[in-house]
C-alpha cells in the first residue's frame, strides 16, 4: 500500500476493505494498519484499513483540509479527514473517519491561522502577540479549501492594535464565514497577559451538509474509547496521629 501522486497533483492512499471490528482491531493495529471508516451523504459507509506509515505521510501533505483520494476496489473516493482518534497516553493514531465529498458542492471547514511578518509593537515596544482565534470557518469547494490562512502581523505597529476578520483580504476561491468583527490576533501589554485566548482546536473538523435521512453514519462510534486506559490516582497519604494518652 503506497501513497501515489498523479500528474495532476492528487494525493492518493490505498486502502483495503475490512470485516474485523471491536477488540480484534488490536491485532490489526499491531500489523501496522489503522482501521478507518468512509461515510458521507448518499454514500454507504465503508470499513477499511490503511497502512499507518502511509497515512502519516499523506497527512503531512494534506493536513486536515486537503483532499485524499482513497483507492479502494478500483474506486478513487475523494475524502477529507473528519476525525482522528488517538491513544490518550501515547498519542498514537487509533482510528480515522473519512468524509466523502462531492467535488462540485461547497462545504464549510475550520482552517488554522498562521502569523507571518514581524510586529513592531512586539519587537520594539515589548508587546505580546496574542491569538484570539486559532481557526477560521471558511466555505469553498473541497479542492479550494486552504490548508492555512496567513495573518500578516506586520501591520500592527502599536500595543492595543488588532487584526479582525474584516481586515483580511478577500479570496476568489473561498469565503470566510467567521463574523467580520471577530478579533484574530492582537498585541497587548505585559499587564494584560491575563487575557485568555480561545482554546485552540486540536483537530479542525470538516463541517458538511446536515446528515440527510438514510445517510450512513460511521460504523464504529464507540471505537474511540476502546483503547483508553485509566490512570489510577495515587491515594493521598494519611498522617498517623500518635495517641498522647497512656
Amino acid at each position: 500500500m503506497k501513497k501515489s501522486h498523479s500528474s495532476t497533483g492528487k494525493v492518493s492512499l490505498k486502502a483495503e476493505s475490512r470485516n474485523i471490528f471491536g477488540k480484534k482491531l488490536n491485532k490489526v493495529r499491531k500489523q501496522g494498519l489503522i482501521p478507518a471508516n468512509i461515510f458521507g451523504p448518499d454514500f454507504k459507509s465503508k470499513s477499511i484499513t490503511v497502512v499507518y506509515k502511509e497515512l502519516v505521510k499523506v497527512y503531512k501533505v494534506v493536513g486536515e483540509t486537503g483532499i485524499i483520494y482513497i483507492s479502494l476496489d478500483k474506486e478513487n473516493i475523494p475524502v477529507l479527514i473528519k476525525t482522528i482518534q488517538r491513544h490518550p497516553l501515547t498519542s498514537n493514531l487509533l482510528h480515522i473517519d473519512f468524509r466523502k465529498v462531492d467535488l462540485s458542492k461547497k462545504i464549510e471547514a475550520n482552517v488554522p491561522v498562521k502569523a507571518i511578518g514581524v510586529s513592531e509593537a512586539v519587537t520594539q515596544k515589548a508587546g505580546i502577540l496574542l491569538f484570539q482565534s486559532e481557526t477560521l470557518l471558511v466555505e469553498a469547494l473541497p479542492a479550494d479549501i486552504p490548508s492555512v490562512i496567513e495573518i500578516d502581523v506586520s501591520v500592527i505597529k502599536e500595543i492595543g492594535q488588532e487584526v479582525k476578520v474584516s481586515d483580511l483580504k478577500k479570496s476568489g476561491k473561498y469565503e470566510v464565514k467567521t463574523p467580520a468583527e471577530k478579533v484574530i490576533v492582537a498585541v497587548v501589554a505585559h499587564k494584560e497577559e491575563s487575557v485568555v485566548p480561545e482554546t485552540a482546536v486540536a483537530a479542525p473538523e470538516i463541517i458538511t451538509e446536515a446528515v440527510k435521512p438514510g445517510e450512513e453514519a460511521p460504523a464504529e462510534g464507540g471505537e474511540k474509547s476502546e483503547k483508553k486506559e485509566k490512570v489510577a490516582e495515587a491515594p493521598a497519604k494519611k498522617e498517623a496521629h500518635a495517641d498522647s494518652k497512656k
